[in-house]
């Protein structure tokens, strides 16, 4: 039998969402330390980019749920070495319960998938991040409630978040407005993937109007830094301010998956204020993780 993977959000039905969402926030309000589904069970988490969130929720996760986490660097394997993806799958998968993967190439991840004997998790490609997707949508249902038909405006880089944001609204049922530069659009294939959903506009504040959530990132990713000075040019009017969530709706809310630059891509004033839930979604990489965790592991989830 083939393990169940989560590479993308597309791999899960909108149920099945809504269902690891609710179950996030179960966890969230009720840790309980003799609960531990995933005793004896390792997860090895390869790390070809550095992170702070993705490996302390991960690692904290499986230590809460009993089980325990392997933190691989490209120093720490053969793949630095250049052993075939393949072989690397198949070795490391007959050793673990389980695989997360924070890499450039999305083909990393969708090959250990297609070798691996055990689920494997994207924990970030340069295509895609749907981990932070999941903490983002438990953070939405938690203070406003089930996003289905509300309006999400993607402000900045068409990037692997403003791709998983695609991806959301397909699989949740919601609007998503894009403002990026003509330079940095999201990728055809995949915007003409959800339809009538996503909507482009010129400016910011267009894309904020009427808007349920206004979510952005830094201009330059891990890896871009060479092009910063040409991105801070592309984007400067590409900030989310005040001016811009006075255009959403009066309770909309602010995200930014972390870490953030104050003064470029958000205004301290947005990133600081009452609309700003930043930590709580950050904090939701743990609860939604383990959500996560224990569908692909458990038989029967709790």
């Amino acid at each position: 039998m083939n393990p169940r993977h989560f590479i993308s959000l597309l791999d899960l039905s909108g149920d099945e969402l809504r269902s690891l969402i609710n179950r996030a926030i179960v966890l969230r309000n009720n840790r309980d330390p003799d609960y531990q589904p995933l005793k004896g069970q390792v997860l090895a988490m390869i790390f070809e980019k550095s992170s702070t969130r993705t490996r302390i929720s991960f690692e904290s996760g499986m230590s809460h749920f009993g089980g325990s986490a392997l933190f691989l660097s490209p120093r720490d394997t053969q793949l630095g070495r250049g052993e075939p993806l393949q072989d690397s799958a198949r070795v490391i998968s007959s050793m673990v319960d389980c695989i997360m993967l924070r890499t450039d190439k999305h083909e990393t991840v969708t090959t250990f998938a297609q070798y691996s004997s055990v689920p494997v998790i994207n924990g970030l490609t340069d295509l895609q991040h749907p981990c932070q997707l999941l903490a983002d949508m438990q953070t939405y249902f938690e203070h406003r409630g089930d996003i289905k038909g509300k309006t999400v405006t993607w402000i900045g880089d068409g990037n692997n978040m403003c791709h998983s944001y695609i991806h959301a609204a397909t699989v949740l049922d919601f609007t998503l407005n894009i403002a990026s530069p003509k330079a940095y659009l999201p990728l055809k294939d995949i915007v003409e993937s959800a339809g009538e959903r996503i909507r482009f506009f010129d400016t910011p504040l267009a894309a904020a109007q009427n808007s349920d959530l206004v979510v952005t990132d830094v201009w330059a990713s891990m890896g871009q830094e060479e092009e910063q000075k040409q991105r801070e040019i592309a984007f400067r009017n590409y900030q989310v301010n005040a001016e811009v969530m006075k255009a959403a709706n009066s309770d909309a809310l602010f995200m930014h998956c972390l870490p953030a630059h104050r003064g470029e891509e958000v205004s301290a004033d947005v990133i600081d204020g009452s609309q700003s839930v930043i930590f709580d979604e950050a904090e939701n990489r743990l609860h939604a993780q383990k959500a996560l965790l224990e569908f692909l592991l458990c038989k029967k989830s709790r």
